[in-house]
């Protein structure tokens, strides 16, 4: 016979699950590290990679870029990681606070909502500065070749998306 968890139990289980959810969502949103070579983003050892950070080697050989662009560009995203690394020990604390919170006898929704709060005014910060280092980095290349770096990656989220549709319709439960 199978005996069921108890209701506080199970409440308890769901709120870990939910939390480690968000805690997996806003890892993903914070800046990751990376220099993977050239197929990796252009951000030194461990730089962040947000929102439109995929400038990698392969894509400015794409377009064509000349070593002083490069390097320029190195530059503008190496001083984005310096200022973001920061953010990424606090990003992990709020994370760590947002679980705790979940782990307590009584979850104080004030105190959850709060911390929620904190997460989206960090991740707006995160965001503002790499859009402000992708900005930089784009008055860096001509507008010949940003219009080639749309175009590739144009193609490369289509390609992607294809793929995706691919994946879905092999897995995808066979028709009756």
């Amino acid at each position: 016979m199978k005996t069921l968890m108890h209701p506080t139990k199970l409440m308890l289980v769901a709120l870990l699950v939910a939390a480690a959810g968000l805690t997996a969502v806003t890892a993903q949103a914070q800046p990751m590290a990376g220099w993977h070579g050239r197929h990796g983003p252009m951000m030194g050892d461990e730089g962040p990679r947000g929102p439109g950070m995929g400038l990698s080697e392969r894509m400015l050989d794409r377009v064509k870029a000349t070593p002083e662009q490069r390097t320029q560009i190195r530059s503008i995203m190496d001083a984005a990681r310096k200022d973001l690394q920061g953010q990424r020990d606090a990003a992990r604390a709020l994370r760590d606070q947002l679980v705790q919170q979940f782990t307590q006898p009584n979850v104080d929704a004030n105190a959850v909502e709060a911390l929620r709060q904190k997460q989206l005014a960090q991740h707006d910060q995160t965001s503002k500065r790499m859009m402000q280092a992708m900005v930089e980095a784009s008055r860096v290349l001509t507008p010949e070749q940003r219009s080639q770096l749309a175009n590739a990656m144009k193609q490369r989220r289509d390609m992607m998306e294809r793929h995706l549709r691919e994946r879905r319709a092999i897995d995808a439960p066979p028709k009756s």
